[in-house]
């Protein structure tokens, strides 16, 4: 999710027709776009995650959301295109479909050898496969958000300055969240079922538009999906594993 994907905060800025407005509320942009980009920084901290090398992860993630950030100013130039298009949407909810039926299928054989086998995977998958993973599942994600803001304003160098907020704040709680899913077991099934929704979400919204979903609606599904991820702690992570930052 994206903070320009909520119509009611993007009508109060399309009044703001002075920088100067914008400028003093970057902090509630920011404070909101960490709230709203967990789902995704869970997605892309299992993706860079599974190579288990702290320096891997770290280029992993510089790389791919700075391919991120390209692929989502192209789609702020292109959102009238996709609107027009809603096989694009359709595309990129199967996309994160099959990201949450991949992730619930590794999990369901779990155990001892499986997972030991799973991390060997990890380190065998090349490092531009990570990388442009990292950048398509961004992407995958940001389509709804910016379409729906060109949608609703004309106002690109706004939309395009969410976007770049966006990106810094998804690098920093990506990483924050590759270290926080050794401590919380459930955070990421929590941040795959917060996946799951996003996918439903594009997927209700190209088959029935004129069905009104709430910001506040979604928003409190995603706290309460998170919340619940961090409600059991594990207190003895692996000390050997260092993650990037």
């Amino acid at each position: 999710m994206d903070i320009t994907s909520l119509p009611s905060l993007s009508d109060f800025f399309d009044g703001a027709d002075q920088w100067g407005e914008v400028l003093a509320l970057l902090p509630v942009l920011v404070l909101l776009e960490l709230i709203l980009s967990a789902d995704n920084a869970v997605a892309l901290a299992a993706i860079a995650r599974s190579s288990r090398q702290p320096e891997r992860e770290r280029l992993a993630l510089n790389l791919g959301i700075g391919i991120a950030l390209v692929l989502r100013i192209a789609l702020i130039v292109v959102a009238q295109w996709v609107l027009q298009n809603v096989w694009v949407q359709l595309l990129a909810a199967a996309y994160l479909v099959w990201l949450v039926v991949d992730h619930f299928n590794k999990r369901s054989g779990d155990d001892d050898q499986s997972l030991e086998a799973n991390q060997s995977s990890g380190l065998s998958r090349p490092f531009l496969k990570t990388v442009l993973l990292l950048a398509f599942t961004d992407l995958a994600f940001s389509i709804d958000s910016v379409a729906a803001a060109v949608a609703i304003s004309d106002q690109i160098l706004l939309i395009s300055t969410g976007a770049f907020i966006g990106i810094v704040a998804l690098r920093f709680t990506s990483a924050l969240f590759i270290r926080w899913l050794d401590h919380y077991p459930r955070l990421e099934t929590a941040g795959f079922l917060a996946v799951a929704f996003v996918a439903l979400r594009l997927i209700v919204h190209v088959f029935i538009p004129s069905l009104n979903q709430p910001d506040w609606l979604i928003l409190l599904l995603v706290l309460m999906l998170f919340a619940w991820g961090m409600s059991i702690r594990n207190n003895d992570p692996k000390p050997d594993e260092s993650h990037a930052c």
